[in-house]
């Protein structure tokens, strides 16, 4: 698909969006887009979430449906080994989908309980997951509240096993980590606040810090150590939380974001019925 001029940006920034840059459509007609995830070679996976299809934007501009159905997958992220980790809604499971489409289900409770609903996943380098779990209710769903969680917070998954590393938030959503592996963000959509750790040897989170006055269903970061918020539009905070840049999505709501293209120089973003992309001066990691 070619790119459609949407609209131009008024960069409050100095240098992070190529210059002259124009967020472009790249891509519409869904029912709600979410969990945008770059593979080694810098093409998208994204989910059109209602219709429990994942669809598969290539460098090259084509946008193809890459598996129906996919448990209603949400928030995603590819692991060392190229298998893309998949936040599956409709049983509230966490999923490994192979490349060939093979799905490994990795957590299916916690503490023999349903999960609220995995929202969003990163993968450390060394291949433990951290995942959100709030709780939206879906029609589809067929349980009694004694039957999930009583948190909406965070867990990691290590060699296996799960545990809670905080459960001292109102509503978990878009989560990110550091290409060295030592922090993680977290926002508290709930709160509407995005908090910072430092993840520790042993995978536990310490130092919990309150990194901005700002939730966010998505995120991602740059190779400067800029974190990006969604919500309304695309907001980014420099390394000291400081807001140094907004740009507006023609879209109601826009749910997440991540780094694509062969350079990584686009910012693709996942908003409504449709994706978005925005070409940048920095790269994503």
């Amino acid at each position: 698909m070619s790119f459609i001029l949407v609209a131009a940006i008024a960069s409050m920034s100095d240098g992070i969006i190529a210059p002259g840059a124009k967020l472009e459509l790249l891509g519409d007609g869904y029912s709600f887009t979410e969990g945008p995830a770059t593979d080694k070679d810098g093409n998208v996976y994204f989910t059109d979430q209602p219709n429990d299809r994942i669809m598969k934007w290539s460098t090259d501009g084509k946008i193809v449906e890459w598996m129906k159905p996919c448990g209603r997958s949400n928030g995603m992220y590819f692991d060392a080994k190229g298998n893309l980790i998949a936040c599956a809604d409709d049983k509230n499971e966490l999923w490994s989908i192979s490349p060939d489409k093979k799905v490994t289900v990795l957590v299916k409770d916690f503490d023999a309980k349903l999960l609220n609903g995995p929202n969003d996943v990163w993968v450390h380098p060394n291949g433990d997951m951290y995942f959100t779990d709030p709780l939206y209710e879906r029609p589809y769903w067929s349980r009694e509240k004694k039957q999930q969680q009583t948190g909406q917070g965070v867990y990691l998954l290590r060699n296996g096993k799960v545990t809670s590393v905080d459960q001292d938030l109102t509503k978990s959503n878009g989560i990110i980590g550091t290409a060295d592996g030592k922090t993680l963000y977290v926002a508290d959509i709930g709160a509407d606040k995005t908090y910072r750790y430092d993840i520790q040897k042993d995978a536990t989170l310490a130092n919990k810090t309150l990194f901005c006055n700002m939730g966010s269903d998505g995120m991602t970061l740059d190779s400067k150590g800029n974190l990006y918020l969604t919500g309304k539009g695309v907001n980014v905070f420099d390394k000291d939380g400081k807001q140094i840049e907004q740009i507006d999505v023609p879209q109601g709501w826009t749910a997440n974001v991540t780094f694509a293209g062969k350079d990584r120089k686009l910012l693709f973003i996942t908003a409504g019925t449709g994706v978005y992309g925005l070409k940048m001066a920095v790269k994503g990691l």
